[in-house]
Order: C-alpha cells, then structure tokens, then sequence
C-alpha cells in the first residue's frame, strides 16, 4: 500500500519520471497536476450530471448544468491528450512498422515522436490564436455568463503538454538502446512494458 509498493509495481498508476534532473522533476509536476484535472473533472462531471437528474426527479434542473459539463468535457479531453501520451496509451497503426527490423523501427519511432511533437506545438499555436479572436468577440456562456473563451484555455495547454511528451520520447529513443513509446513506456502488445 506505501511507495514501495507502488513504485515495485509495474502495472501500477503512479507514475515516477525516469528523465534526469530538472526535466524529470518537470515531468513528474506535469503527471501529478494531468492526474488531479482529470480525476477531479470525472467525478465534477458526475456529481453535477446526477445532481441535474435529481432536480430534474423534483421538478426542476440545474441551468447551468449543460455548459458546465461541455467546459468539463474540454478540460478532460485536453488533459487526457497528454496523460495519453505520458502512458504510451495513444493509437498506434503499426501493421508495416512491427514488420520492419530493430533499428528501422527505432528510428522510425524517433521520426514519428518527433513529428507528432511539432504538430502538437503547431496546434498548441493555433489554438492560442483562436482563443484570442474568440476572446475579442466579447461572447458570454447564455447560463454562466462566464467569457466562453475560458472553456478553451486548457486547449493550448493540452497540446503544448502533449507536444513535451512526444519530444521527451524521442529524446529518450536517441539516447537510450530500446524503443520507447513514451518516456517510461517500452514498445510491446502483450502487456506494455514498463521501465522500472
């Protein structure tokens, strides 16, 4: 039940970053604040979803309830991109890349982290820029009235999250003899392989 135990797990949750130094101490701040969106907009989402259809049951609802779900919905789907990344849990299509030999797939493996990580920094670009028109408009929730460009903000930071995870992973390809497909996460099918 104590540390000990979690970290002589290999299938456990708690995440210990393998990275050296200031990264590893980044990375880690980054998985425990990931953890504690994601748990806490999971059990938001149903508390306020129940708490809709007991008022509902009474004869009223919750008008704030739609839109406080859709902002909790962007926050999980953003901070779940990275958490995704984290754990090597994203979708791989690997048909002709488990057919190629070793080092092919290594530095197949280095391209397409690489890759993915500028495309998230891209995006996380894009997204910085839209929540700035949207802010501009001046556009309100109707039931919260909070700036509808609030909802959006956890998008950059989503992508730009995501983007240090794809690029930590090719870091650690480069520098490491095995295939990773995340910083602690060894390429595999059966039972992903993590690193101890």
């Amino acid at each position: 039940m104590g540390s000990e135990d979690d970290k002589s797990d290999p299938h456990s949750e708690h995440y210990e970053s393998t990275l050296p130094g200031v990264i590893g101490i980044f990375d880690n701040a980054i998985s425990r604040i990931e953890s504690v969106m994601l748990a806490l907009g999971v059990m938001l989402m149903a508390v306020n979803t129940i708490a809709n259809v007991v008022s509902r049951a009474i004869g009223s609802t919750i008008f704030f309830s739609e839109e406080l779900n859709r902002i909790l919905i962007i926050l999980i789907t953003f901070a779940g991109i990275g958490y995704a990344a984290r754990h090597g849990r994203h979708i791989r299509m690997s048909a002709l890349y488990d057919a190629l030999p070793g080092k092919t797939r290594k530095v197949l493996m280095i391209i397409i982290t690489v890759i993915t990580a500028l495309t998230m920094f891209a995006l996380c670009y894009f997204a910085i820029g839209y929540i700035g028109k949207v802010a501009k408009s001046g556009r309100v929730l109707p039931a919260m009235q909070i700036p509808v460009y609030w909802i959006y903000l956890w998008v950059p930071v989503g992508f730009f999250i995501t983007g240090v995870q794809y690029a930590l992973t090719a870091l650690k390809n480069v520098v490491q003899k095995d295939i990773y497909l995340s910083t602690h996460v060894l390429e595999g099918y059966e039972e992903d392989e993590i690193e101890i």
